[in-house]
């Protein structure tokens, strides 16, 4: 169960078929979703269909909506920043931007090779073919993130394909890890155990005093 906008949602079965997978809508079992939920979907009103059949009830008027660890004056800070943001118009893309940073990324990518090729791999053109292909491989990175975050272009199909593109055939990655990947880091980021980023290697390092307990934790139990 979870809850999105006072509303509490029962997301057993539909977990399974959670367009983004059901380690994600399973990260707010119990909580409030609805700043998640917010931010994941573009098309609300198509999602809230699905949501009716969904529904099992509404939380009391004296419930809170919260966790008790979050405060309720810095979420409606974030919502009415989130809000201003959205009526300024600061997230709709720059379509000319967009092209630019593709057309970069494959004229980059094509002279890192084309120095290579024509020059030989002495080593002056070979390291500077790398740095090429470096910072070529490096944008694509980022590029394929906002297309990811279907930041690009409104419909989401376009910014799937576009995504495919980049990652799977200019990179070499398979989308569907990356974002399942990242969907969870956005969904709960930082939170151990839950976002990905964090699933660091716990002999290597880990930040701070209670990222350290909790990988003590996990190692070694209670």
């Amino acid at each position: 169960w979870l809850v999105i906008s006072r509303k509490v949602y029962d997301v057993s079965e539909f977990a399974n078929r959670h367009p983004g997978g059901r380690r994600v809508i399973s990260h707010y079992a119990g909580q409030d979703a609805t700043d998640a939920f917010v931010a994941f979907h573009n098309d609300k009103d198509v999602v809230k269909k699905y949501l009716k059949s969904l529904q099992i009830g509404e939380l009391a008027p004296d419930q809170p909506s919260s966790e008790s660890n979050k405060k309720e004056s810095l979420l409606e800070d974030f919502r009415e920043l989130r809000c201003d943001i959205e009526k300024k118009g600061l997230l709709k893309p720059n379509y000319m931007f967009f092209f630019l940073i593709f057309l970069h990324l494959l004229v980059l990518d094509v002279s890192s090779w084309l120095v290579v090729w024509y020059f030989g791999i002495s080593s002056v053109p070979f390291f500077a073919g790398i740095a090429l292909f470096t910072i070529a491989q490096t944008q694509m990175s980022w590029f394929q993130h906002d297309l990811g975050h279907c930041s690009v272009f409104r419909k989401p199909k376009w910014n799937r394909l576009m995504q495919i593109v980049v990652i799977n055939v200019m990179k070499g990655l398979p989308a569907c890890w990356w974002n399942h990947l990242h969907n969870q880091h956005h969904a709960k980021p930082n939170c151990f155990r839950k976002d990905p980023d964090l699933n660091m290697h716990p002999l290597l390092f880990s930040l701070g005093k209670t990222l350290s307990m909790e990988v003590s934790r996990g190692m070694f139990g209670e």
